[in-house]
């Protein structure tokens, strides 16, 4: 496992995600020029499917991605899309297309003289062989990594690169010889930092070394199998303390589960447990659920060697469970053969025979996952002849070094030849474990038919038993029968109960319902009332006057004495009387017939330009009389619904009003706005506005003003009735209306009606 490589870790397609997408295809689609914007307009594009693991799309984009790169001589962007992408196919583990892109990668680098990304790309190649595994691959392209972080003079990186090489000669049970690279390895990290995580992870990996290590190697490497754990347990310790100085809880977990492991083998049960179980808790809550559930199995195994079936089981279980849901197999084989042992000793076979049935169809997968790698790796066409190297590291491996490396590729040549005679025998090999797990099956049959004859006797004495006491059992069964008969009885009158008080609940709520109906149709008729005694009072009144003055006009023409100069005078103020209530009753009929039933507007699309326009048109003279200022700023073909009527009703006697209520030199503006599916018409006048009060008793749903008139600047009369009709005309057209103050002296009117 490579030291520097992580798991690429995927993220689920979020909305977020695709709208960030949406957003780079939008600006993608929309910029046009073949410049070094529109390549990282494309690599933002092909990483964002690799976020979301659309492999198709990011294939495309990437591929968009390099030509355009390599046309307009940006290497470097075609580097880091053949790098990106060989990542994206390592994570998924199909290391043929990774390895095509890693080599792609590296020749873009080197064409930008690159040389830091060509030695990560190789020891990422590195990490990708050992997983093949192909660890003369593996050697080789680390050696190149090598090499470059020697030249370049990083020596944190050429450490990293000695730990990698420790691995896989960890893997190779060459103990010894990885223990010289992790020496090397260590001897960096501590010269840059003592008390760093390199050096801590180091440590962890030499304690890991030395437990780990047959007795042969253990020779070389100067020990014994005894001295071993004493070794061992000090390497662990010294890198749990840089671990927790550091908070590295990962780490902490691992050297615990280590120090358990080395107590345990020197035979102190208590150091071991409180070690296990502090491994559990701190690896609980991390994010490597590997290493949570090896620590689980690791004490699980503790309770199981001290025959603790009982907590053994509960581990095991948590453990299986874990690898299961995280399809970590190895883990996941060890837990059912352990849970088939525990349930063995237990006397409960059948679960037994489940678990260790699970456990050859997990070993099954095991075997089949190592047939795919090396179909992999033929498929690569790896040659396994490992070419000595024409350079040797500076003060850093000797040549007796380097011949090592190339006697241990030779032997790993060996090793994947016995690899393919062992692919050729896996078919026997599957026979004897059937057969293995045939005899298991036949034991445990023949111990549940002891089982089974043991229950017969049992069930025997059990009818025996169940004899004697049959009498007793008939007089239950009648005191049962009575008890149930008057269960019966009780259900039944409960539930008619129950009916009744439901029935008697759901009137009382009908009846509370129609009441509060009844109570506000009662409260409407009486507003209407009172409206209506009102409007019959202003009639009364105004109506009055205008009729004195034509029978006084009449009476002084019948004299004949008048002079042509009062006639005239006399003849204009009777027309304003009159005027004024011509118009109160065009408003009093219109508001009558809106009261009556069937009155329905006609909702058309009409044009507000047009229809304000007119109004305005015929409202002119009466503002130039003012010298008022009345400006349409509506644009042409804006449209809504309404009646055509009643809307240019509406605006008239909202323009009357702002006629009247604004001073000489005023101005009145009208505009409308389109505000989602609704249009908003706004009347705005500079006159000298509303009281708050007014405004607030306006603006509320159940305003009733009729009858309430005031003079105007120029004591111009009203008819009280123009506004209760704007509100009643504008609620008949599904609108609204609303007033507020104009912030620079008098007040906004706006209708909102739908479009």
């Amino acid at each position: 496992m490579s030291f520097l490589l992580g798991p690429i870790v995927g993220f689920a397609q979020t909305a977020e995600q695709q709208r960030h997408l949406d957003s780079l295809l939008v600006r993608n689609q929309s910029y046009n020029r073949i410049d070094s914007t529109k390549v990282k307009i494309l690599t933002d594009v092909y990483r964002q499917y690799m976020r979301i693991k659309d492999a198709d799309r990011m294939e495309d984009y990437v591929n968009r991605t390099i030509q355009l790169a390599q046309q307009l001589k940006l290497n470097t962007f075609s580097a880091m899309a053949y790098y990106r992408r060989g990542l994206f196919y390592h994570g998924r583990s199909d290391y043929i297309k990774a390895e095509a892109n890693y080599e792609h990668a590296i020749s873009e680098f080197d064409l930008v003289k690159n040389l830091d990304m060509i030695a990560g790309t190789y020891l990422n190649m590195g990490a990708m062989y050992a997983n093949i595994p192909d660890y003369a691959k593996s050697l080789e392209v680390n050696q190149k990594a090598i090499a470059i972080y020697d030249k370049l003079g990083n020596d944190l990186d050429m450490a990293s690169c000695y730990t990698n090489i420790s691995s896989i000669y960890q893997d190779l049970g060459k103990a010894s010889q990885s223990l010289v690279y992790l020496q090397m390895a260590l001897k960096v990290f501590a010269k840059d930092e003592p008390n760093g995580r390199g050096v801590a992870v180091v440590q962890n990996l030499i304690g890991a070394a030395y437990l780990d290590a047959p007795k042969d190697e253990l020779l070389k490497m100067g020990t014994t199998v005894k001295d071993r754990l004493q070794i061992a347990l000090s390497n662990f310790e010294k890198s749990l303390t840089i671990s927790e100085s550091l908070g590295e809880n990962g780490l902490i977990a691992s050297n615990k589960q280590q120090i358990g492991n080395v107590y345990n083998e020197l035979g102190n049960d208590d150091l071991a447990l409180k070690s296990y179980q502090k491994a559990i808790q701190i690896s609980k809550v991390g994010d490597d659920k590997n290493l949570y559930a090896d620590c689980l199995y690791a004490l699980g195994s503790f309770y199981l060697k001290r025959k603790d079936y009982e907590n053994a089981l509960v581990l095991y279980s948590n453990s299986y469970e874990i690898a299961k849901q995280n399809n970590l197999l190895e883990i996941k084989k060890q837990a059912a053969f352990g849970l088939s042992e525990i349930y063995e000793n237990l006397d409960r076979y059948d679960e037994s025979l489940a678990f260790y049935k699970e456990y050859i169809i997990v070993k099954d997968q095991i075997f089949n996952k190592d047939k795919e790698r090396e179909i992999t790796r033929r498929q690569m066409q790896i040659d396994f002849g490992f070419k000595e190297k024409d350079y040797q590291f500076k003060q850093k491996i000797t040549d007796v070094e380097l011949q090592k490396q190339v006697l241990l590729a030779k032997q790993q040549q060996q090793e994947l030849f016995l690899k393919q005679q062992e692919l050729a025998l896996s078919d026997k090999e599957k026979t004897l474990q059937r057969l293995t797990f045939l005899k298991k099956q036949v034991d445990l049959e023949i111990d549940r038919e002891v089982q089974k004859n043991k229950f017969e006797r049992a069930k025997l004495q059990s009818k025996y038993e169940t004899s004697l006491r049959d009498r007793q059992i008939i007089k239950q069964d009648e005191q049962i029968k009575f008890d149930w008969r008057v269960k019966i009885f009780l259900t039944v009158a409960i539930t008619l109960v129950l009916l009744t008080a439901l029935v008697i609940f759901l009137n009382q709520r009908k009846t509370t319902r129609l009441n509060k109906i009844i109570s506000s149709q009662k409260r409407e008729l009486e507003q209407l009332g009172r409206v209506k005694d009102r409007i019959f009072s202003v009639v009364s009144h105004d109506l009055r006057t205008p009729v004195n003055s034509i029978i006084s006009f009449i009476q002084l023409l019948e004299g004949g004495t008048i002079e042509q100069e009062k006639l005239t005078k006399y003849a204009s103020s009777l027309r304003n009387n009159l005027s004024y209530t011509s118009t109160m009753m065009e408003n009093l009929l219109n508001w009558a017939a809106s009261q009556m039933q069937g009155f329905n507007p006609h909702l058309e699309s009409l044009d507000i330009e047009k229809v304000i326009a007119e109004v305005t048109r015929s409202m002119q003279d009466l503002a130039n009389q003012k010298g008022i200022s009345l400006n349409n700023n509506i644009e042409k073909f804006v449209t809504c619904k309404a009646d055509h009527n009643m809307l240019s009703l509406v605006i008239r006697n909202l323009l009357s009003n702002a006629i009247k209520f604004t001073d000489k030199g005023g101005k009145i503006t009208i505009d409308a706005i389109i505000v989602a599916e609704n249009l908003e018409i706004k009347i705005i006048d500079t006159g000298i506005g509303l009281k708050t009060a007014q405004i607030n008793h306006f603006n509320k749903p159940g305003y009733l003003g009729a009858g309430v008139s005031s003079l105007g600047t120029n004591n111009e009369k009203g008819t009280g009735l123009g506004l209760m009709l704007c509100r009643t005309f504008v609620g008949l057209m599904e609108g609204e209306i609303q007033v507020q103050p104009n912030p620079t002296g008098g007040t906004i009117f706006t209708i909102i009606l739908p479009r």
